[in-house]
């Protein structure tokens, strides 16, 4: 799974944070009307750069401000960017657009979350909750599956979730709980403490790449309206037209054959299926040269958190 990131916010990048829009215009819990905490208040600094909107004190969701509109919460604004993020994309999500889909005025929001950034990493940890926890009294492997293939289709079925799992630090509560669960079946491998994380990573950053390609392609497929069927054909079609690249593709003809399925979807199954077998194959295989796993008290460590 992809790792924390270091940087404190991408907000950097963000045309409205650049231009004052995407941060709360008059400082931190003030809200808009605040007096001597915002650029002009007296003896006010730069803003600090926020590491995460989980670690900025305030409260997991608002309450409604007595003169910020009738029916808003931070719930709803919540529902709402996850919907426009993917009924649009995380290159068309801004304060405004979301404003304008709840039918409010872009400062209404600012009584709910500081900044842009803060809106999308609520939204980020919003969709882990779908994913559902491992059945209990299964073995480690089958616990491991699950999570990976649910991992999997949450990529797929929010392919904007790609690029920010990278840029905040995953420390939400549902994100939180998918990292915990993740953890213990890395302990119920049997791996010692100094490999768990390993292969966390290797399990996870697999099905990271995996579905986020998986994600694009069918978001591709979509947007010119062709199954992903279609949309191979025509651009194996396409490659085959091209003297210099026909023989490329040619020699791959017999791995294609071999790799079964008569779908796009059905191939991508089959070698989702496999390679993540050839992980658990591999994880077994270490666990049976190394041994039992060494204590916490022996190793003096922790697994690290997937993010």
């Amino acid at each position: 799974m992809v790792s924390a990131s270091d940087r404190a916010t991408n907000s950097g990048n963000d045309p409205e944070a650049a231009a004052g829009k995407g941060s709360e215009p008059t400082g931190k819990g003030s809200g808009p009307t605040g007096k001597g905490s915002g650029p002009t208040g007296k003896g006010s600094g730069p803003t600090p750069a926020r590491t995460s909107v989980w670690l900025d004190g305030q409260p997991p969701s608002r309450g409604r401000r007595t003169d910020s509109p009738a029916g808003l919460d931070r719930n709803r604004i919540t529902e709402a960017s996850v919907r426009l993020l993917d009924a649009e994309g995380l290159a068309k999500f801004s304060m405004r657009r979301l404003a304008a889909e709840l039918d409010v005025t872009a400062m209404s929001l600012y009584w709910y979350v500081d900044t842009k950034d803060d809106l999308l990493e609520l939204a980020l940890d919003s969709v882990y909750a779908e994913i559902a926890p491992p059945r209990e009294d299964a073995d480690w492997r089958d616990r491991l599956r699950e999570l990976a293939r649910s991992y999997r289709e949450l990529l797929v079925r929010h392919i904007w979730i790609s690029p920010l799992a990278g840029t905040f630090l995953n420390i939400g509560p549902n994100s939180v709980l998918f990292s915990s669960a993740v953890m213990d079946v890395i302990r119920a491998t049997g791996l010692p403490l100094e490999r768990q994380t390993g292969a966390l990573a290797a399990v996870f950053q697999f099905v990271y790449g995996f579905g986020t390609v998986e994600g694009h392609f069918k978001a591709r497929c979509d947007a010119t309206e062709l199954t992903q069927d279609a949309y191979h054909r025509h651009a194996m079609g396409t490659i085959r037209a091209q003297p210099h690249l026909r023989a490329i593709v040619e020699s791959s003809d017999d791995l294609m054959a071999a790799r079964g399925g008569d779908t796009v979807e059905e191939m991508r199954e089959r070698d989702f299926v496999f390679a993540l077998d050839l992980l658990i194959a591999g994880i077994e295989a270490k666990c049976d040269r190394t041994g039992p796993a060494t204590t916490a008290a022996h190793r003096g460590q922790q697994p690290q958190q997937p993010q």
